[in-house]
């Protein structure tokens, strides 16, 4: 039987009225960065992470808060202007970063060449007290990596401080979660990241050059893991170091941790040199008055309570799945009759409230 003209019309709006109904989420209209002062050392984060963000949490929502915004507060800093370099720190901040990251393994890792740059002449003073702290703090093999080692960061930090990574990122997150749902009423996942890259070979393996307490992310190899995963171009995303509430799968919880840095920016700079150049000051000389100045988001909120409770279709490329998540939402991936959600937008309506 033939079908009628109309019934073709009839046929085509139905498969148009399908297809705008289902649109896949992009992760980064549900997360929102929420701008705070500098935490300095001392600083009751628990209470700047609940003052800051609300009026925007709701049940199921997911926070993610930066490593190293947590360990300033909890003055888990080393002044390196103080530290008297042995000599293998001195060897290594010579010859090692110079000579074999500069010229060796600086090109193999396909480096930028104004990166590159800056290795063949690292300072040795303030390079040396550095490697110390990481020799000093952290396994050896650490110190072998040209920067961040093993979580150490001295971007957007004043003078010659460095942040140390977190020794129980596991137990704070589990605190801030404790907090937010003490004082809120709400039942939130929380994730602790940190900018360093997680190298992933497919979804299956994930291999990143400092610890990390989320399941499914090795960190094994140590600086290892970074010069394979910039030699092959692995697929590199900053790494989530540990989670409270949710158990995410490890691909999901990276997608996560990247939007969340991009969202956040790079504050004073992604690097020591970038925020020196920032500042037009010397490695050492940007004070914490300069760090004021800069806007600084160091918390960013997943608004997955926006789809929690609507009828999604699962996907390969993002999955929650009904046990994991605490409202009973089904698998996320594409959400029927959902409209756009900008965040100039979502900010009007929070302020609504």
């Amino acid at each position: 039987m033939s079908l009628s003209p109309n019934m073709h019309g009839t046929c085509r709006e139905k498969n148009m009225h399908k297809k705008r109904k289902h649109r896949r989420i992009r992760l980064k209209e549900l997360g929102f960065p929420i701008e705070t002062s500098y935490w300095r050392p001392g600083e009751d984060y628990l209470k700047k992470i609940i003052e800051a963000a609300k009026k925007f949490i709701e049940d199921g929502d997911l926070i993610v808060v930066s490593e190293k915004a947590l360990s300033v507060a909890l003055g888990n800093i080393v002044d390196e202007e103080k530290v008297k370099p042995r000599i293998v720190a001195k060897i290594l901040a010579k010859y090692w970063i110079p000579y074999f990251w500069g010229y060796i393994l600086g090109p193999l890792c396909h480096l930028r060449q104004e990166t590159i740059a800056r290795l063949r002449s690292y300072p040795y003073r303030e390079g040396s007290a550095h490697k110390e702290v990481a020799l000093r703090y952290l396994k050896p093999i650490y110190a072998l990596h040209w920067g961040s080692e093993g979580g150490i960061d001295a971007s957007n930090l004043p003078y010659a401080y460095v942040s140390l990574p977190l020794k129980n990122p596991e137990r704070i997150a589990g605190e801030i979660k404790e907090e937010i749902e003490k004082k809120l009423k709400r039942r939130i996942t929380v994730m602790i990241v940190d900018t360093d890259k997680t190298y992933s070979i497919r979804r299956g393996l994930h291999l990143s050059s400092r610890p990390s307490q989320v399941k499914g992310i090795h960190s094994f190899l140590g600086p290892i893991a970074y010069i394979l995963g910039r030699t092959l171009r692995l697929k590199r995303r900053s790494t989530p170091i540990a989670l409270a509430g949710l158990s995410l799968p490890a691909d999901l919880a990276l997608r996560l941790a990247e939007t969340a840095d991009r969202l956040r920016g790079p504050g004073a700079g992604r690097t020591v040199w970038d925020m020196a150049e920032h500042f037009k000051t010397s490695l050492t000389g940007v004070t914490w008055k300069m760090l004021d100045e800069v806007p600084h988001r160091p918390i960013v909120v997943f608004k997955l309570s926006k789809i929690s409770k609507r009828k999604v279709y699962s996907t390969e490329k993002f999955m929650l799945t009904k046990a994991n998540f605490p409202t009973g939402g089904k698998s996320i991936g594409s959400v029927k009759n959902r409209k756009s959600h900008s965040g100039d937008k979502w900010k009007k309506d929070t302020k609504k409230r």
